[in-house]
């Protein structure tokens, strides 16, 4: 498959540093020669190298560049000096020196050594650079525009390998140090700097976080997450007024869509004086955080306390208004007289199972599920069985809400292994606490109508064959293994897009054809004026890329309205290197990791009480002094002087 130790293949470099990478989309190319160098790699005798997750793809063409370069003999120019100006401009980007015009340069020095070079080494030393820059380009434009490295390898632009891994990059080490010490206003002041959504986040952010944490390399990494909810939550009763950071301005800008995107990206508009406007389809604001994660995982009051925050910023936000139904665009950059437009409307529509004789049993998509569910017409389930289709995170929400609604018994059917599904490994480790019963290698088929008129779901087991594009291995049917399944409903979670039906040609807004919004570096859409950001842009990802993406889209629209320019500029960063209580060794000897306080079995049945509790304050402050504080480490490294990352700031 295509995940080990819980990390996915990324990427194989092969031939030894004159070979190339290629991505985990090119698992099946054949090894040899010709297909090889087809795909932009190259036979040698240096073997391959497998690549997870955790690799910065920059880093790791520069390092073979390094080492092909100082082969070079210098008895020809091309290879002499083209390997020193290549390894040049990829130390110039992993230190966050480079331009976009570096990249057009590589491509042409690339050629002229492969033209002029006397021998392979000199026609090869490229190589890396060259494959890496066709297959992961993105992380090539993160570490220019962005001045970021995401997986924390490159240590000119990491100040903390867990502040790079954050998609909103808050400063973690500082609010860590103030919640050890009792601070908690300071601290929760230093998270929304970068995220508003301090208490969501605290429960159902997935911590990347803590997967790049560098105490992990001693013994487990910290406990960031649970940190942040009780930094969070110990400030719940207070009402925070988001502070103006600029004067009133004359433009008004229009948001589509209450999730966290756009709920960010008003903020921050807000914050920088424009009049905002949020427009939700939906009878309550939040996006899916209202409608598509169960209350036993997020309680409603603790998101509304967090959306209320935002509206005292200034934010108006108006329920119930669906684009194309109640307004179009053309109203709002017309006659409703807004200078720009955010689309942030999520990914809501659901992709239907497509089985055979599918009219037979009752199919419900998980998001509709849920939404019935949060908004208080749940479907009636008691006392019946019910099958989820998928292995996301809406699968097994979906499960663990018709089981909370009284299922008398639910099943989960996965067509991978149970190390291939994307869903977090705790909440399926709590699935299986509260008895779903899960079904890997195993994928619907049809239904089969009995004599009495109920019907079955019919399913057959699955194999893996060769990778797909995710990397993974894919699934296929092994004749004559079908099995039928004894349900009532069936909840289909195999995918979301974003529900662009309303468009219309005169609209100007191109869709590719995955269903997201086509933006381009700047997040801006084919027409002028109107920006798209979130789910609607990227498809289905986590809250905390969504708050990122809110981040970002609302620098642009700033930048935009104030200077006409389209232009990638990211939200300001500080980091505020906060001095610690605690010595380095005095947390490497500290304790272990704790494990989260949560309900039993027995007291979430029937219930949709939240599941994860609160720690005591005396163990999160135990747990805060496990922090190595590498930012600290980094700010000695720079000789005292702050490690600034100038990102393009639009303030």
């Amino acid at each position: 498959g295509g995940i080990r130790n819980n990390k996915r293949f990324k990427a194989v470099q092969t031939g030894g540093p004159l070979g190339g990478c290629l991505p985990a989309t090119h698992l099946n190319t054949p090894i040899d020669y010709d297909s090889l160098t087809e795909a932009g790699a190259t036979m040698g005798s240096g073997g391959m190298i497998v690549v997870d997750e955790d690799t910065c793809m920059v880093e790791l063409a520069r390092f073979f560049l390094q080492f092909a370069a100082d082969e070079s003999c210098g008895k020809c120019i091309p290879c002499r000096v083209g390997g020193q100006r290549l390894l040049e401009i990829m130390q110039h980007i992993t230190t966050g020196t480079a331009s976009l015009e570096d990249l057009d340069r590589i491509g042409e020095i690339a050629q002229e050594m492969k033209d002029a070079a006397l021998c392979a080494l000199g026609q090869l030393t490229p190589s890396p650079v060259m494959s890496t820059l066709r297959y992961f380009r993105d992380e090539y434009l993160t570490h220019i525009l962005d001045k970021r490295c995401p997986t924390g390898s490159c240590q000119g632009l990491t100040v903390a390998r867990c502040i790079s891994a954050c998609p909103a990059e808050i400063d973690i080490p500082t609010y860590i140090t103030l919640t050890a010490e009792g601070r908690y206003d300071e601290a929760l002041a230093v998270h929304r700097e970068r995220n508003p959504f301090a208490a969501v986040c605290g429960r159902v952010c997935p911590a990347f976080c803590e997967k790049r944490c560098r105490r992990g390399d001693i013994d487990e990494p910290i406990s960031i997450r649970l940190i942040k909810r009780f930094m969070a939550d110990s400030a719940l009763q207070k009402e925070w007024t988001p502070p103006r950071l600029e004067e009133p301005k004359p433009q008004k800008v229009a948001v589509v869509g209450a999730g966290p995107a756009g709920l960010t990206a008003a903020l921050r508009l807000a914050q920088l004086g424009y009049g905002v406007t949020v427009f939700e389809a939906l009878p309550v604001p939040g996006g899916m955080m209202a409608v598509g994660i169960p209350e036993y995982r997020l309680p409603r009051s603790i998101l509304q306390a967090e959306v209320d925050n935002i509206r005292r910023a200034g934010v108006e936000i108006r329920c119930n208004m669906r684009i194309g139904r109640d307004f179009t665009l053309d109203d709002l950059l017309g006659k409703d007289g807004y200078s720009a437009v955010i689309l942030a409307i999520g990914a809501h529509r659901e992709r239907r199972l497509g089985i055979e004789s599918e009219g037979k049993l009752q199919v419900v998509g998980a998001v509709n599920f849920l939404r019935q569910v949060a908004l208080g017409q749940p479907m009636d389930v008691a006392g019946k069985k019910v099958a989820v289709i998928g292995g996301g995170n809406a699968a097994i929400d979906a499960a663990r809400t018709a089981w909370r609604l009284g299922a008398a018994a639910v099943h989960i059917i996965y067509r991978r292994t149970r190390e291939d599904m994307p869903a977090y490994e705790d909440e399926i480790k709590a699935a299986e606490e509260e008895g779903v019963q899960f079904h890997y290698l195993a994928d619907p088929c049809g239904c089969t109508l009995r004599e009495d008129g109920s019907a079955g779901l019919q399913c057959v087991c699955q194999r893996l064959g060769e990778f797909d594009a995710s990397g993974r291995r894919r699934p296929e049917p092994v004749p004559g293994t079908e099995f039928t399944l004894d349900v009532d409903l069936v909840i289909a979670a195999i995918g979301q897009s974003p529900d662009t039906s309303w468009l219309r040609p005169e609209d100007g807004i191109q869709v590719a054809r995955d269903g997201t919004i086509v933006v381009n570096e700047a997040m801006a859409t084919t027409r002028p004026g109107v920006f798209a950001a979130g789910d609607a842009a990227t498809g289905p990802a986590t809250v905390v890329e969504a708050v990122a993406q809110g981040n970002r889209v609302a620098a642009i629209v700033h930048h935009y309205l104030q200077t006409g320019e389209l232009k990638r500029v990211n939200w300001p960063r500080e980091y505020h290197y906060a001095q610690r209580a605690w010595q380095p060794e005095e947390a490497e000897a500290s304790g272990s990791r704790p494990q989260p306080a949560v309900l039993s079995v027995a007291q979430r049945e029937r219930s949709f009480a939240e599941v994860e509790q609160l720690w005591p304050r005396a163990v999160v402050e135990a747990e805060c002094r496990r922090c190595l504080r590498c930012d600290l480490e980094r700010l000695e490294q720079n000789k005292g002087q702050p490690l600034v990352l100038e990102a393009e700031p639009a303030v």
